[in-house]
């Protein structure tokens, strides 16, 4: 039995975890649950699957949580102090980080530092702190299964081979790659031109093609935003050049990612687009398990389309996260914060979606991310930083977007 804790319960990843625990519960048991503010959602969760412990970020919502679970068994919390302790609880063995955006960060270590292993969804994780969360993840000796489809993908080929430690962690072939191939879906707007972009709307931008995601990732996929934090993660995850990896459209997502070695060999992963599989991948490594995720056809797809990455002049947040990451230094936190603003403002009406990229490429040149930030503090600060800066310069009388 694998004791759980689910930090983002009620989110997209969140809810799809607890979809794949529910049908196996000889196997998993969820001892502690987090959210952010969706005090409904959260209490079902909670009188279903009976955890020890409840947290949610939101004070404003805490007396609404506490009447909605009055009579149950179980310790509550509240703030990011709630959120941290959820992820250090003691009794969990495997921490599932789906919070989304900059707000996992702090969760996510201390959950390292509590020993536990980390299914990581929570990318802005690696993308804002790489280089701390993997030497704590080192230093810990925990074991870090990425979530993100593609990741589980390129995860499964390199550490799928003969030769496991008690984790079942051990890369096959490391010094054997010749590249990394991440598949973007290319969006809601695969081939739309810059003219075309100008007047897209947030519900179009939220409408992708094929997965159900948040709304969050959600434009960050419309924007290609989304690949390039990814190909961050994977630098860090994986310790692969960012010259070596590469990004194709792929508008099928069948193919979630590949390795390509230097005797010529391909190696991909495959499968129907939905995140039930690699959470289970992660769930139950170095096993396997049953799930109720459709069996893929390919017969019935009848072919599989691929095209280059997708236009610079269109599409520039790929190329502003292949900038941050030659930058290095704190420059990947300012565009993850940067792009945070941004799309919140996108939702929120207040700019329109060719926008998003003009406020983080600003930011990158404006705010100081030199200095590699060496701890916890430092990275929230630079955060804070860029967040206030870009506030500053484009939303003046505004206080509350990102």
């Amino acid at each position: 039995m694998k004791n759980i804790s689910l930090l983002g319960s009620t989110g997209s990843i969140g809810v799809n975890t607890l979809d794949v625990v529910y049908r196996h519960p000889d196997r998993f048991r969820v001892v502690a649950l987090a959210a952010g503010k969706n005090v409904g959602l959260l209490a079902r969760q909670v009188r279903h699957f009976r955890p020890e412990f409840v947290a949610i970020q939101d004070h404003s919502v805490y007396g609404a949580l506490k009447e909605a679970l009055s009579g149950v068994d179980v310790e509550m919390a509240v703030g990011v102090e709630g959120v941290v302790a959820a992820a250090g609880w003691s009794s969990a063995d495997l921490v599932v980080s789906a919070i989304v955006g900059a707000a996992g960060l702090e969760p996510g270590l201390a959950a390292i530092r509590a020993g536990k292993d980390i299914a990581l969804a929570n990318k802005e994780s690696l993308v804002m702190a790489g280089e701390i969360f993997m030497r704590e993840i080192s230093q810990a000796g925990v074991a870090l299964l990425p979530v993100d489809s593609e990741h589980s993908a390129i995860f499964q080929v390199l550490y799928n081979g003969s030769s496991q430690n008690s984790r079942g962690l051990v890369m096959a072939n490391r010094d054997k790659i010749d590249h990394l191939i991440l598949t973007a879906s290319g969006g809601p707007f695969r081939g739309w031109d810059l003219e075309a972009l100008r007047g897209v709307t947030a519900e179009q931008a939220l409408a992708h093609p094929n997965w159900a995601m948040g709304k969050k990732i959600s434009i960050d996929s419309a924007t290609i935003m989304n690949k390039g934090l990814e190909v961050i993660e994977a630098y860090f995850l994986f310790g692969i050049p960012p010259e070596q990896i590469d990004v194709v459209v792929h508008p099928e997502s069948i193919i979630h990612s590949m390795v390509s070695y230097r005797d010529g060999s391909v190696l991909a992963q495959l499968g129907v687009p939905d995140m039930r599989t690699p959470i289970a991948v992660a769930l139950a490594w170095p096993g396997r398990m049953a799930t109720e995720v459709e069996p893929l056809d390919l017969v019935g797809m009848g072919s599989l389309s691929f095209f280059g990455p997708p236009d610079p002049g269109a599409f520039p947040c790929l190329g502003l996260a292949y900038e941050a990451l030659a930058q290095g230094g704190g420059a990947p936190a300012v565009l993850n914060a940067a792009n945070e603003v941004a799309v919140a403002a996108f939702l929120e009406g207040m700019i329109g979606f060719t926008q998003i990229p003009a406020l983080i490429e600003w930011s990158l040149a404006h705010v100081d991310g030199a200095l590699k930030p060496g701890s916890l503090a430092e990275v929230l600060e630079l955060d804070r930083e860029t967040r206030r800066r870009v506030r500053d310069r484009f939303f003046p009388t505004s206080v509350a977007v990102g």
